[in-house]
């Protein structure tokens, strides 16, 4: 395993136990086997590892990505909405504990949004990207001419975000079966709405 990866696992480690604001890079130096300044030869700031890390150590980031980076047209949209919701939860469960401390410090919470925003990155991407690939659908005739693609793909997310966020509350992991009944749930609610 090369340094890079070390650094990752070691901040994966330490964000999901202590949170973002209360891990230091000094900390994950150290859990990591390496100075601090080895973390700035790799990565520019707290920020762009944090980054990283939900990018490279959260594995339902990967399925949701490729999932919204597919042309529409494949699968039915409801299947692929479905894929959606289970790896929008997934990744809600696995970065809330991580990312919350965040939110807990204004100061904080302003410097890493800059520095997100910057780096091209933030919560919105996802929503416009589930739009995005709604209104693809729509130009095809897949999704009802009237639908409201930006809201069908804030509905869905937040109420993936928000199952993620009672699950975190309560302290307890759902397991696959009952993600995958969540998310149909939520598609069989939403997709009515989308294929009138």
């Amino acid at each position: 395993m090369d340094t890079r990866d070390r650094i990752l696992d070691a901040a994966a480690q330490l964000m999901r136990t202590e949170g973002f604001a209360r891990c230091t890079t000094k900390e994950i130096a150290r859990t990591a086997g390496y100075s601090e300044p080895m973390i700035y030869k790799h990565f520019g700031s707290k920020t762009a590892l944090f980054l990283a890390v939900l990018q490279e150590r959260l594995p339902s980031f990967g399925p949701l990505a490729r999932e919204l980076a597919t042309p529409p047209g494949g699968a039915a949209v409801r299947d692929r909405l479905l894929t959606i919701a289970r790896a929008a939860i997934v990744f809600y469960l696995d970065s809330f504990p991580m990312s919350a401390s965040v939110f807990a410090e204004p100061g904080l919470l302003a410097a890493h949004r800059a520095e997100v925003s910057e780096a091209g990155g933030g919560p919105q991407r996802v929503v416009t990207a589930v739009t995005e690939y709604l209104r693809a659908e729509q130009r095809q005739g897949r999704v009802a001419a009237g639908a409201d693609c930006a809201a069908a793909a804030s509905l869905l997310l937040g109420a993936c975000f928000q199952y993620a966020f009672l699950c975190c509350f309560e302290q307890s992991r759902p397991d696959q079966e009952e993600i995958d009944a969540q998310a149909g749930s939520l598609i069989s609610m939403l997709n009515p709405a989308l294929t009138r």
